[in-house]
């Protein structure tokens, strides 16, 4: 349901739609409606979005914003990341409250996943 000025959505730019969308697909389980050529919809994901097609990227370098996902086994969502074609940037590393790593997918964005500490 959508909520009075909450975040609804969030589009990124692709410069190849069909990699991305078969790394989210393969990685995280997505699954895309296409509106064209140029534009892909996901939803159900914990926030409904898209990707576009466009030779552009966010990273959290450039000042975009850093979208982080969650799992509950980081080691195994990584080896799947990286299986995938993904790009890790930053290996797994301890914050407060948990860890992380970050990486690039095919088209070129940067993402997170953290969880609780690696035992």
């Amino acid at each position: 349901m959508n909520q009075h000025e909450k975040l609804n959505y969030v589009e990124f730019a692709a410069s190849n739609l069909e990699a991305t969308k078969t790394f989210f697909s393969d990685v995280f389980a997505w699954e895309f409606v296409d509106y064209g050529p140029e534009y892909t919809a996901f939803n159900n994901e914990g926030l409904d979005g898209g990707f576009y097609k466009a030779d552009m990227a966010t990273t959290a370098a450039t000042g975009g914003a850093l979208l982080v996902f969650y799992s509950a086994d980081i080691c195994a969502t990584l080896e799947k990341v990286r299986s995938n074609g993904g790009q890790i940037t930053e290996e797994i590393f301890d914050f407060p409250g948990g860890c992380r790593f970050h990486f690039i997918e095919p088209s070129g964005n940067e993402f997170a996943v953290w969880s609780e500490k690696v035992k």
